[in-house]
Parts: C-alpha cells; sequence; structure tokens
C-alpha cells in the first residue's frame, strides 16, 4: 500500500516524528514529496495542514489503522528535497519542531487558515438556536455568529452528537489575475474577407493575432499601447474568433525604471578578492569567505562581480542584508546590473508581492534573490554563491522558533550546493573572525576606501561639559558644524538609537513613574500621536496632564528620542529639512525607500534616524555625521553591548567622506574614555578585537564558550519560577561538570506582554550529555503549554532582555 509520511501542523502537540497517512487511489500518481496536503487528525474529524516528507509502500497488513489523505493543497512541490532535508537539520540544531522550520520557509500567505463551521444534525430544546440552523443550516463556529454562552452550549450539544462540526483547511494563496484573449483562428486569410476595410480597429487585431497565434494578449495592453477597442475585441468574442481568459501576473514590487551599467574597474585588493571567490565557484568549493574591508573599500562591487561569475557558471547566487533600510539601495544596484534576473524578498513587501516574488524563484525564472533574513530560504536550485553583507548584525538571528541564525544556514546550504559563501562586513562579529583567526574562515581583507580618500576625521563631545549649555542632546560643537555643512550645500546624517520624544515620564512630587501595564518597562512619550507608547507590547494610552497617583501637575519628561531632537533641532536651525527614519515614520509600505530616495534627491539636508540608518546607505554628499548619544545600548546587561556599540559607530562614521569631499564625524558621549567608544573613532578593529577577546576569555563567553539561554515564562511569576528552578536542577544534574549553568533568574525585564520570564544561562565547550538534556525540556514544554507554561531554547543568543 502506498503511505506517505506527513509533517502536521498541531501547535499544542507538535513532534518531529512524522505520521503516516494511506494515499488514496485518487492521488496516487501525483503526490510529491514537498507538497501540502489535509489530513485528518485526532479522533474527531479535525481537519490540519501537514507537508509530506516522503512517500513509501507498507504491507497491508500494517496500513488498516492508517487514516487517508483528505487532498492535497498544491498541484506541484512547494518544498524542493534540499529544504527538507534543511528544515530537519534547523530542528536539530535549534531545538525546535520542524513543522515550524517548514513553515518559515514559505512566504506567510502560504500558511494554511483554519475555519470551523456548524451543523444541527438533532432536535433540540434551545428554541433560539434550533431557529438559527433553520435560517442558515450551516454557520461559520467563531465568535462573529455566537455569543460565548451559545459556543459552550454548542459545544455540550456536540458531546451529545447533535451537532456536527467541520473542519476547514483554506490556501489563503492566489495568484492574481488579468483578463486576456486567445486567438481561436485556423484560416486567417478566410477571416480577413469577412473584416470591413474600414473597421481599422478590427484589423489591428487581426494583425496582432497572426503574429501571436499562439499565445495569450493580455487585453489591457491590447487597448493601451495598440489603440484597439474594447468593442472590437467583443466582436471577436462573438464570432467566435478569440475567447477571453484569465491569466496569471506577477506583481513587480520594483517600481523603478532599470539602467544597467557596467562592471567598475577594481583595485587590486578588491581583485584579489574576486579571484579567490571566482576560483571556488569554478570550482564547486563550499569555503567561507570572511571580507573584512572598512566602510568605503568596495565590498559591493565584488559581490556583484562574483555574482557575474555565478551566472556565468550557469548558477543563481543568493544576497542577503540585514535591515529593510538597506535593501532599497543595494536592490537598485544589483538590479541595474543584472536586471529581470532579480528578484526580491523582504518583509516591506506586500504578501501578494512576496507570493509572486517566491513563485519567480521556484519556477526558475530568477537567477539572483536580494532579501532581508528570511530571503534564506529561497527556494533557488542551483546555488552557485551566497552574500551576507554586514554578516555581524544582529538582526541575521531570529528571536522567535525556530531560532536559527542566518549565518548558519548559509553555510549549510553552501555546502549542499557545493559553493562558496561570503561573510562581509567592516566589522565582522567575534565569532567568525575568531574562526578566520583558526583558518576555518578564508579572511579576505579590504584595507583602503576605493577613491583614495582617507577614513573621516572624528571627534569625541564629552557630553557632562556640555549638558549645561544646550541641554543633553547637541553640542555647541556639532551645532556649529551642523550650520557649516548646511551652509554648504552638503548634507548630515544624525543618529539615536531610541524613537519617541521623551523615553519616560516622572512626577516630581511623588516619584511616580508612568509604566506599562502589560511589562516591566516605562512607557514613552509620543508627540506626533500624543500619546505615551510601549515598545514592547504596543500599549498606549493618552498623555496624562496629571500624575496618576497623586494628582500633582509637576510631571516631567526625561530622555530624549528622535522626535524630541527633531523638534529641537528645527528650533535652534531653522534652514534645517530634516527627515526622520524611524520604526515610527517607516510603517508603511515603501516608506523606508521614500526617505532615502527624498535624501538622495537633496529634498532634505538632515536624515536623523535610528541605528536603520548606520549601515550600508551610501549618499556622495554626506559629510557630517552625528552621533547624539554614543552610550544607549553601552549599559545594556548583555556581553556583546560593547562590541554593539562599536559596531555601530564604526559603521554610521562611515557614511561620512564616501565619494571625493572629506567627511566628519562627531560622537557624543557620557562616556568618552570606554574603550569601545575610542577605538570605534579610529575604526581600529584589530585592537578592538584583541581588547574584547581578552575580555570574552576572562568572562567564559563567545567564542570561547558556547552559550545557550533557555527562558521559561507564565502568566504567573510563582508558576514560571518554580518551572523555571525544576528546570535548572534537571539541567544541573544530567550535564557534565565543566558545563557552566547560570539561573535561574527574572530576565532584566521581567514582564512582557503580561507575561514574566525566568532565564537559564548555559555555557560550555564539549559536553555530550547536553543535546539529549535539552531534547528531553523540548518534549516536556509540549506538554506544559496547556497550563499556560512556555518554554524556549535559544542557541547562541544575540539578546539576554
Amino acid at each position: 500500500m502506498n503511505v506517505a509520511d506527513v509533517i502536521v501542523d498541531v501547535p499544542t502537540m507538535q513532534t518531529n516524528t512524522p505520521y503516516s497517512y494511506l494515499i488514496p487511489d485518487d492521488l496516487k500518481g501525483r503526490l510529491e514529496t514537498g507538497m501540502r496536503v489535509v489530513v485528518p487528525f485526532g479522533n474527531g474529524n479535525r481537519k490540519v495542514e501537514g507537508f509530506v516528507v516522503g512517500i513509501g509502500n507498507l504491507a497491508q497488513d500494517k496500513t488498516t489503522t492508517l487514516k487517508s489523505i483528505s487532498s492535497i493543497m498544491d498541484l506541484s512541490p512547494v518544498l524542493n528535497n534540499e529544504l527538507i532535508k534543511l528544515s530537519s537539520w534547523m530542528a536539530n540544531k535549534t531545538y525546535s519542531f520542524q513543522i515550524s522550520c517548514l513553515l518559515t520557509m514559505l512566504p506567510s500567505v502560504m500558511k494554511a487558515e483554519y475555519s470551523s463551521t456548524v451543523e444541527l444534525i438533532g432536535e433540540i430544546d434551545d428554541k433560539s438556536l434550533a431557529n438559527r440552523f433553520k435560517k442558515q443550516q450551516v454557520i461559520p463556529f467563531d465568535e462573529d455568529h455566537f455569543s460565548k454562552a451559545e459556543m459552550a452550549k454548542l459545544s455540550d450539544l456536540k458531546k451529545r452528537n447533535q451537532i456536527k462540526m467541520t473542519y476547514h483547511v483554506q490556501n489563503k494563496a492566489k495568484p492574481k489575475t488579468e483578463l486576456a484573449i486567445l486567438n481561436q483562428i485556423t484560416d486567417f486569410a478566410e477571416v480577413t474577407q469577412e473584416i470591413s476595410k474600414n473597421a481599422t480597429a478590427q484589423i489591428k487585431l487581426l494583425k496582432l493575432l497572426q503574429k501571436f497565434p499562439d499565445q495569450p494578449l493580455i487585453q489591457r495592453k491590447i487597448v493601451n499601447e495598440n489603440a484597439i477597442s474594447i468593442s472590437a475585441i467583443n466582436n471577436f468574442v462573438k464570432k467566435g474568433f478569440v475567447k477571453k481568459i484569465r491569466v496569471e501576473k506577477y506583481r513587480n514590487p520594483y517600481k523603478h525604471q532599470i539602467v544597467l551599467n557596467k562592471p567598475k574597474k577594481l583595485n587590486s585588493d578588491q581583485q584579489i578578492a574576486v579571484n579567490k571567490v571566482d576560483r571556488a565557484i569554478a570550482q564547486h568549493h563550499d569555503r567561507v569567505f570572511l571580507l573584512e574591508g572598512v566602510t568605503g573599500s568596495g565590498k559591493t562591487e565584488v559581490y556583484l562581480q562574483t555574482i557575474q561569475h555565478a551566472i556565468n557558471d550557469k548558477r543563481q547566487a543568493l544576497m542577503l542584508v540585514p535591515e529593510i533600510a538597506l535593501t532599497p539601495q543595494m536592490v537598485g544596484r544589483v538590479k541595474n546590473r543584472f536586471g529581470s534576473q532579480v528578484a526580491i524578498i523582504h518583509s516591506g513587501l506586500s504578501n501578494g508581492e512576496k507570493y509572486d516574488e517566491w513563485r519567480r524563484i521556484n519556477q526558475g525564472e530568477a537567477q539572483v534573490v536580494v532579501g532581508a533574513r528570511s530571503a534564506i530560504f529561497a527556494p533557488l536550485k542551483n546555488i552557485g554563491l551566497i552574500i551576507l553583507d554586514e554578516e555581524h548584525d544582529a538582526s541575521y538571528k531570529q528571536d522567535d522558533n525556530p531560532r536559527y541564525h542566518t549565518r548558519d544556514v548559509a553555510i549549510w546550504r553552501a555546502a549542499y550546493h557545493h559553493c562558496p559563501v561570503i561573510l562581509g562586513s567592516a566589522t565582522p562579529s567575534l565569532e567568525s573572525r575568531a574562526r578566520a583567526e583558526k583558518g576555518v574562515y578564508d579572511l579576505i581583507l579590504l584595507p583602503n576606501r576605493i577613491n583614495q580618500q582617507s577614513l573621516p576625521q572624528v571627534t569625541i563631545v564629552d557630553m557632562t561639559q556640555e549638558i549645561e549649555k544646550h541641554g543633553d542632546i547637541f553640542s555647541t560643537e556639532l551645532l556649529n558644524d551642523l550650520k557649516q555643512t548646511i551652509n554648504q550645500g552638503n548634507q548630515v546624517v544624525l543618529m539615536l538609537n531610541r524613537r519617541g520624544f521623551s523615553s519616560f515620564m516622572l512626577c516630581r512630587d511623588c516619584g511616580h513613574v508612568l509604566m506599562c501595564p502589560n511589562c516591566d518597562i516605562s512607557l514613552t512619550m509620543h508627540l506626533d500621536s500624543h500619546t505615551m507608547k510601549c515598545h514592547y507590547c504596543g500599549f498606549e494610552e493618552a498623555i496624562p496632564n496629571i500624575c496618576p497617583v497623586c494628582h500633582s501637575k509637576n510631571i516631567r519628561y526625561f530622555g530624549t528620542g528622535t522626535e524630541r531632537a527633531a523638534q529641537q533641532l528645527e528650533k535652534l536651525i531653522p534652514e534645517a529639512k530634516i527627515l526622520r527614519m524611524d520604526v515610527d515614520t517607516t510603517k508603511r509600505k515603501g516608506a523606508h525607500e521614500n526617505i532615502l530616495r527624498k535624501f538622495g534627491n537633496h529634498e532634505a539636508n538632515v536624515l536623523l534616524g535610528t541605528q536603520m540608518i548606520a549601515k550600508g546607505l551610501d549618499f556622495p554628499d554626506v559629510t557630517l555625521v552625528g552621533v547624539l548619544n554614543a552610550d544607549t545600548g553601552l549599559d545594556l546587561p548583555n556581553f556583546r553591548a560593547s562590541e554593539r556599540t562599536f559596531d555601530l559607530l564604526t559603521q554610521v562614521s562611515g557614511r561620512a567622506g564616501r565619494s571625493d569631499k572629506n567627511g566628519k564625524v562627531i560622537i557624543q558621549t557620557f562616556n568618552p574614555d570606554n574603550y569601545a567608544i575610542k577605538l570605534a573613532s579610529t575604526q581600529n578593529y584589530e585592537k578592538f578585537f584583541q581588547k574584547e577577546m581578552e575580555l570574552r576569555h576572562l568572562a567564559d563567553y563567545a567564542p570561547y564558550y558556547f552559550t545557550i539561554k533557555v527562558t521559561i515564562s507564565s502568566l504567573s511569576e510563582h508558576q514560571a519560577a518554580k518551572e523555571a528552578y525544576q528546570v535548572s536542577n534537571y539541567l544541573k544534574g544530567n550535564l557534565e561538570k565543566d558545563t557552566i549553568i547560570l539561573g535561574p533568574t527574572p530576565r532584566p525585564i521581567a514582564r512582557v506582554k503580561s507575561r514574566y520570564y525566568y532565564q537559564i544561562i548555559i555555557k560550555y565547550k564539549r559536553d555530550q550529555n547536553l543535546d539529549q538534556a535539552l531534547k528531553h525540556v523540548q518534549q516536556v514544554s509540549q506538554k506544559e503549554i496547556r497550563k499556560g507554561l512556555r518554554i524556549a531554547i535559544d542557541p547562541e543568543p544575540v539578546n539576554f532582555m
């Protein structure tokens, strides 16, 4: 008997073991590995989505208890064999479930939508409900159609078999279509005789059909581009000369005109880098290259020329950038080099655009894919090169299940396809640079800027001396340089890694700080929306005029965000035309690209934003960069805090002086002697690497130790703490003595979205018992879900908040 192995989507009963289902006769020969199917699950008639991960045969006597697949959701596989194998590897490496990995690989619109309906099949006493079913025989079972009391009654009726509940699994993914006509004429000479010589539109249409006799012609294009009327088309339909059909239409997320450009001449360092990667592409070698180049050293041109070599080798290329803000500029460069061969995948696209770009890739119509983290799962079938630009960036790590790092997935896919990986950065992660030191990665250096310009001049301003003059936002030196830069017709980039107007509200009489009711964090004031917002759960309320505790009017707002900085700058320098770029101003689709386009067109002379403006942006007239507060990330409870600060300051400094104009950077700080800030001011990565490695060695952290974070959360603090201690005791009793276990302790922000969080940190070099112990914790987590407990395992976490 033909049997399919199916990984099912059941959130409360996840497992990495597939279930076996009989393949019904009507699906035999049609069902393939990688297809999505609808299958019955459990004792009732519940239906769920599943992925076919294998097809085989079983003896007749072993299939008697198996259920059959109900239906298929796809006509062809949505996941190839590589991605199915990758999902299994990811589930094992990230201590997650394979179904989560499989769903992560698809556009969100391809995730099934579940619903249920109820139907009366017996007599019931409740006349109100009985009358409802007389009017509508089958009713959706949801809160829009039934009250909670009625839903409880229906639950009792189901137990007595008086109603029937049917579960539905719907495929949300629907291609966009448009109207087209298809030729039905076999004898064009005969039809020509029938058409009047005065019917010019019909004659035009006939010639068009003769030119493309077997190709669907889009009605919209026929009318707009050939000046043929709808009535002429409808006349041909009536006569049977053509028939109208609907054809699929790809949504195009790239609206700009493509201007193809030629490769640039490389300097000697770039040429060495390209030659090394090209050899690995030609030899089908899965080497990992760490391309360490100072800001403005021409890493992008290295990427483009090695991509061309992969295409010349009849293979495909995958290029990732960490921030959606970087995507428009990078996509423009890649599109202008490779044209329509390029597909785009990132969170700023609509669901329909993501789906269509995914289909283009899956059908082999794109040779180059550019995108953010999720693009690593692009269904390319013949990859010749994978590139991670700004490889150090924390956004390459997924925060939710499955908690993968994009770099690890890229290296796995490169090994599968026998192709090289380029990890590019001006400030490589310590883990990557340490691997390069050991020879695990091949280190390639680009030590100079391509325009022979020196790195920008950097000044560190001690804000403890400046705060009395202009407050805590702008120093005298930065204000003077701002005015001078604007007067010279040049542009400025200002970074403040905190959005909003002020970071908290304080009553000066009773000391009350306005907190989020759901999280252990203060609310942030946003003047543009006149609200106090929580940046963790989204809660917001109106800005208060009096203290909610003592009713005093003596309340003050402290801290500075991008909104307040923009407002104050407008007052201090009226000639400043400011564009603000943060989470609040980039919510709408296309907002990132729109802001960068305006800045590039000189519609503004100041770009003020959070860390999203720090990396990758290239504007030739930016000659001044100001960091308004270099300390925002320094004191966070994270062993990577100094590394993050160094990276961010180095990257944002690199936005200045990228063409033939000299650049200047002003870093404002309350910690001018901090080593991360001082070394970032000279972009001295080598010295920072040595210093930070010494500190990591003393503290037993990465890259000397591997790290795993286990987080336990519950709506009850007592329950979370109790479970955390049970997990901790289990780990201490089952792991090797050399393994370090820290905690459990409440998370630095202990309550988020009304859930209490405790965490355990595991540090180890080698522990043969660790994998089995964590998989036991993973299985326990499934049993605890129904109690409201959640247990998350995060290998190599980048955040501890």
